[in-house]
């Protein structure tokens, strides 16, 4: 089984301009993203995939593969999907390219062991700070007893009508699809929720499509922020960096 790891990098972020080349003690977002990459074993191939010279430039610079897409994809999935015309594989496992203190550990763990039909998977974490449950940049998961996703929204569900004892889950920027997955997604056309929330995996939830979670234990920092950038600078020099 082929399975590549593909860093989506879009130089024209809404609210954080530039962002994967935004300075990490001296080197990029997107280079410390790779190198965490880098030490996923199932991974037979990563690649950056961006619409920006600017990006593969600095790609280029650093020796890191990079592959170059459309710049008017709408989401990140379509993005993904058109690597999947250009390059082979059984799965195709993006990690988002924000997230500079990923595990590979938690990369791991949304590959499959083996590949039966279509697979569309997404890995979530408990939210530990209340704050993230009304934070919209946070996309909270409802999932069933077999771990398939319910629902997605950027609104703090499940309501605790009947207990406060609950636990609010979060996707992670981890997700890994077959190739009729991501052929599936470009081919379908948006629901009614996907519009409303801007949330592009509700698209495989409103068609019945599988749509797996899996949990891991992680607190995972994405870079959505200047604010957040400074605050993992102080992380890796804690770390030693």
């Amino acid at each position: 089984m082929k399975i590549i790891g593909i860093i989506p990098a879009r130089y024209a972020s809404t609210r954080f301009h530039g962002k994967p080349l935004a300075d990490i003690h001296g080197k990029p977002m997107v280079w410390w993203v790779y190198q965490q990459a880098k030490k996923v074993t199932e991974f037979d191939e990563i690649y950056i995939a961006t619409d920006s010279d600017l990006i593969k430039n600095v790609c280029d610079e650093y020796s890191l593969n990079v592959i170059m897409t459309r710049d008017n994809h709408e989401t990140v999935t379509s993005r993904i999907q058109e690597v999947s015309d250009k390059i082979v594989a059984d799965i195709y496992a993006v990690v988002n390219g924000d997230e500079p203190l990923i595990d590979p550990k938690i990369i791991s763990a949304v590959i499959p062991k083996d590949l039966k039909g279509f697979y569309a998977s997404n890995l979530m974490a408990a939210i530990k700070d209340p704050v993230e449950v009304v934070d919209i940049t946070n996309i909270k998961v409802v999932f069933g007893h077999d771990m398939s996703a319910l629902f997605m929204t950027r609104a703090p569900v499940p309501y605790p009508k009947a207990t406060h004892e609950i636990k609010y889950y979060k996707h992670l920027g981890v997700v890994a699809y077959c190739k009729e997955a991501l052929d599936f997604f470009v081919s379908t056309d948006k629901g009614y929720n996907e519009n409303v929330e801007d949330i592009d995996y509700l698209r495989f939830i409103e068609h019945k499509k599988p749509f797996k979670m899996i949990e891991v234990d992680t607190q995972s920092i994405s870079v959505d922020t200047k604010k957040d950038l400074e605050h993992v600078k102080k992380i890796m020099e804690s770390k030693g960096f």
